[in-house]
């Protein structure tokens, strides 16, 4: 092996009952390089990850390791963790109840005649941290720092114990801006000590701000090695849709001649509002029309969303569905006046992990005819084969569990659920956040063939280029305020963030 090269994975095959997850794929680590994997939902990433770290056994293929003579095969997540494979997920996987010392020394505490040495444990977790410039109260209990700290305290933690190879899955998904810079900091800060790290992200921008080199993946499978400068965007995307790859810009375009013919107010708020969340505001939601929140995170978009659906029941103000007054109680009523709702965090509120894909394709469905009118099987099957092959959805087969399927995949399961009950209004709160380039790019096709067909659509995106490309108009929020509109003609990026800045009342 290379002396550079800190790990390699050559031919490495994995099946499922039905599904090539990886066939014959290589990956090559190097020391002290910042190297993106990626692909879109179900290209094998996630996959690689498990074999590679011991959560899924591999069929055929070699893991080698620098200073390892034999290949490797870790049986579990703590033998990869002990030739220095260490892994920080999406979700952080430590103890929010213990203090920041606790966490980094959770199962290896120093001891003094068999009792924690809770001087020596603080004092040592205070050192870590500093060669890594994080100034915490490291006594203090995890959950008293933000999502941020958490992950560069498990990063510190893999790091104390030696890790050599670090894998990130998806750091960056709930940090703002300001936090994503200080990772990227610390990525670097690691870089230079000469630790590999894997990074796994749908971000692009953020591939070429702190990547060395790409992989790519595509339906489990090898697509190629690039160093990042020698990648252009938009060769990367083709390379991992596998085809080639038209500007996102113009798919409003097709599209927008349809928009322009509809008429008539779906939806009306007059001085709709929920104390403690949303200030009440005035609102008009028109046929065929897609409708944009933008507004810094704790702006208020998502919230606005729950109270004209109900999850968060209105006191103050009315709503009128196509005219008529309706009394929103729960979202059962706004689900009866031809309503939709994906909500933005699909794990909790969206799918149903231990359900099988059908049963979560038609459950708004049964919901919405009432438990006296059940859906025969026969016809759950129908619906459920229909929607998987008009969404595209990845799945074996309908009655798999859904929490089985990508990211992207049970987000398609969740559009098919309401698509389902075929609502006049739909709500789309951050459909695309976590999921690949390739099934964004769908999701917004989609959202504008609906509203083409008439289908009222109100739709929250945190990356404010998807929502120029989707949306006709924007609500522009700030501090739990609606505080203007942009039409059409007024939506850039600059123009846009201006109005977030210092937007006015002004509509």
């Amino acid at each position: 092996m290379d002396n550079s090269v800190v790990l390699t994975m050559r031919n490495i095959n994995k099946n499922f009952p039905g599904v090539t997850a990886l066939a014959d794929v290589d990956f090559t680590l190097r020391f002290g390089e910042i190297h993106a994997l990626m692909g879109e939902n179900g290209a094998g990433k996630s996959t690689l990850i498990k074999v590679l770290t011991g959560v899924e056994e591999f069929e055929t293929g070699e893991i080698r390791m620098q200073g390892i003579e034999h290949p490797i095969v870790n049986k579990s997540p703590q033998m990869a963790q002990e030739i220095g494979i260490s892994t920080v997920y999406q979700e952080v996987n430590l103890c929010p109840n213990l203090s920041v010392a606790e966490n980094l020394y959770v199962g290896r505490e120093p001891k003094k005649a068999g009792i924690i040495d809770w001087k020596t444990m603080n004092k040592k977790s205070r050192k870590i941290l500093e060669k890594l410039n994080i100034n915490i109260d490291v006594t203090r209990s995890l959950d008293h720092y933000s999502i941020a700290i958490q992950q560069m305290i498990a990063i510190a933690r893999a790091v104390d114990m030696s890790a050599r190879v670090l894998i990130l899955d998806e750091p960056t998904s709930s940090l703002d801006e300001h936090e994503v810079e200080k990772l990227f900091d610390l990525m670097r800060q690691l870089k230079k000590n000469g630790v590999g790290i894997i990074f796994v992200t749908h971000y692009l921008e953020q591939v070429y701000e702190v990547c060395d080199r790409i992989t790519v993946l595509r339906n489990g499978a090898l697509v190629g090695e690039y160093e990042v400068e020698m990648l252009p965007r938009v060769q990367l995307v083709a390379k991992m849709m596998g085809k080639d790859f038209d500007d996102l810009a113009a798919i409003k375009k097709e599209d927008s001649s349809v928009q322009k013919d509809k008429k008539g107010v779906i939806i009306e708020a007059k001085d709709l509002g929920h104390t403690g969340t949303i200030k009440p505001f005035d609102l008009l939601l028109h046929r065929g029309k897609v409708v944009g929140l933008t507004g810094l995170l704790g702006s208020g978009r998502s919230e606005l969303a729950r109270v004209i659906y109900g999850a968060d029941k209105a006191d103050h103000g009315e709503l009128h569905v196509k005219g008529n007054k309706l009394l929103v109680g729960a979202p059962i009523d706004a689900m009866k006046a031809g309503m939709g709702y994906l909500p933005e965090n699909r794990k909790e509120e969206g799918i149903i992990a231990d359900l099988s894909v059908r049963e979560n394709i038609i459950l708004a469905l049964q919901a919405k005819r009432g438990m006296f009118k059940l859906l025969g099987k026969k016809e759950q099957e129908d619906f459920a084969e229909k929607y998987i092959d008009l969404l595209q959805i990845k799945t074996s087969g309908t009655s798999i569990p859904v929490k089985q399927l990508s990211g992207g995949n049970q987000q398609k399961v969740i559009l098919a659920r309401w698509l389902l009950t075929e609502p006049e209004f739909l709500i789309l709160d951050e459909p695309t956040r976590g999921i690949d380039i390739g099934t964004k790019t769908e999701i917004q096709k989609l959202v504008l063939k609906l509203a083409g067909r008439g289908m009222s659509v109100m739709f929250i995106s945190s990356e404010i280029e998807e929502m120029i490309r989707t949306c006709s108009r924007m609500i522009v929020l700030r501090d739990g305020k609606k505080i203007g509109e942009l039409e059409e003609n007024e939506l850039s990026q600059s123009g846009i963030m201006k109005a977030i800045a210092g937007g006015t009342e002004n509509e």
